[in-house]
């Protein structure tokens, strides 16, 4: 079941197992960005960011079943504690089709969004060629 493979590598912080878990057309909804994130290698690229931004990451409760998850999540980014769910779907292949993330409050996603920005923005300039 990828939803429990999702979770267990996300508490592991084991970036290439959670991208084994995620379908080729796996659809990302961010909690900061209106335009949802198509296909696992945009979506890894993000996560990729998140697994660095967040600390202290810990799932405390959990809704499965059929197909379907809430993992409800508590972790800190800076001096910011926030809370969250990711919701999340398994496709008929058994990898995660859909992943939506929710975060309150206003202020813990704030700072999710300016640690993502710094994130990304040194991950791509460490992936771009040197001249």
């Amino acid at each position: 079941m990828s939803i429990t493979a999702f979770r267990d590598a996300v508490v592991a912080h084991d970036h290439a197992a959670l991208v084994e878990t995620l379908s080729p057309e796996v659809t990302f909804c961010s909690p900061a960005v209106h335009k949802p994130y198509e296909g696992r290698d945009a979506t890894a690229f993000i996560l990729a960011g998140v697994l660095q931004v967040f600390e202290d990451f810990r799932y405390v409760d959990e809704l499965i079943g059929d197909g379907k998850a809430t993992l409800r999540f508590r972790a800190r980014v800076g001096d910011r504690e926030l809370e969250g769910v990711d919701l999340l779907t398994e496709g008929d292949d058994g990898l995660i089709s859909e992943l939506t993330v929710l975060i309150r409050p206003l202020s813990g996603l704030q700072a999710v969004v300016a640690g993502m920005e710094q994130a990304l923005r040194e991950m791509q300039s460490q992936a771009e060629p040197a001249t």
